[in-house]
Parts: C-alpha cells; structure tokens; sequence
C-alpha cells in the first residue's frame, strides 16, 4: 500500500506513466473548483472536504465525500465518477457521446470508465463530464440518492413521458 500521491505515481510503470499523468492533469484542469485532490483506496480522488460538506462519507463519516477517483489498474486506466453512477441523465448523455469521440468500445461499470489503451481515451470528452458537475450539484444529488430521491430531471422526464403516451393513446381510440 502506498501512503501518498507522489509514491503512488512513483511507482507506475514507466510505459504506462505518461497516460497516467495526462489524466491526472485533464482531471485537476476541468474539474470544478472546490473539490480536492486527496489519496484514498490506494487511488488519487476528488473528494468534497469537510469544510464544504462536514457530514462527510455516510459509509465512514470520518472521510470527505468521495466524487471522483482516478487509478492504473492491470488492464489499464480507470477513472471512477460517482456523479455519473448517481445521475441517469448524466449517463445516457455520456454512453451517447462517447461513441462520437472514441474509436473504442465503452467499457464501463456502474462508475468506473476502462481505458485499456491511452489512444482510445477522448480526453475532450473526459474533460466535458468533469465540468457538469459541481461540489454543490453532487451534494445535492449525493443527499437525494440518499434519502431514495431520484435525481429531478429524471422524474420530469418520466412525467413527460407518461403524458405522451397517454394523449398518444386518446389519439388512438
């Protein structure tokens, strides 16, 4: 286990170091102001301070509230993005638009984006996600999902939906 960024970057390999720090770097230029870069889980990560949010991590109320985490793994770079696990919106614009900016397949989990290869990574697009979301926009979506809220936009567009559909179906009869 390492105990700080700079031993962790240290010991990356060097063919896979330069994609590393490119990351690190797309991550702190476009990132919302107010987030802070912190070592955790073996991983650098964004994290909401205490200062900003005292309630800290529900899970250990100890630690700042999680947000982003960037790592080298075995199979390549991960970038985990909890706002997008969290928001359904922010998902489908982003399973939408990666396939404009990469050649590459999405690999992804409920939060973690793969990279197997630095080439297939669309650092533009990597820098969009990061910008739409603020500490004030993930506390308020980190307390709804909480509190079982679904994020807002997704309950009006759910409404929205519903009412096509009904006056499609008067239509219809």
């Amino acid at each position: 286990m390492f105990q700080s960024i700079e031993e962790y970057i240290e010991s990356l390999p060097e063919g896979k170091k330069e994609s590393f720090l490119k990351l690190r770097s797309v991550v702190k230029k476009n990132l919302p102001k107010g987030f802070e870069e912190t070592f955790q889980y073996n991983m650098i990560g964004y994290v909401v301070p205490k200062k900003i949010y005292p309630a800290g991590y529900h899970a250990n109320p100890e630690l700042a509230l999680p947000f982003l985490y960037i790592a080298l793994q075995k199979s390549g770079l991960a970038l985990y993005h909890m706002g997008i696990y969290a928001d359904p919106t922010l998902l489908k614009w982003f399973q939408a638009e990666y396939p404009k900016q990469s050649h590459s397949k999405l690999d992804m989990g409920k939060s973690c984006i793969r990279f197997k290869k630095s080439e297939d990574i669309p650092w533009k697009l990597i820098g969009e996600l990061l910008q739409k979301m603020n500490p004030k926009d993930w506390i308020t979506l980190y307390e709804a999902n909480l509190n079982g809220k679904k994020p807002r936009e997704d309950k009006t567009k759910k409404k929205m939906a519903k009412k096509v559909a009904s006056k499609k179906k008067n239509l219809n009869q």
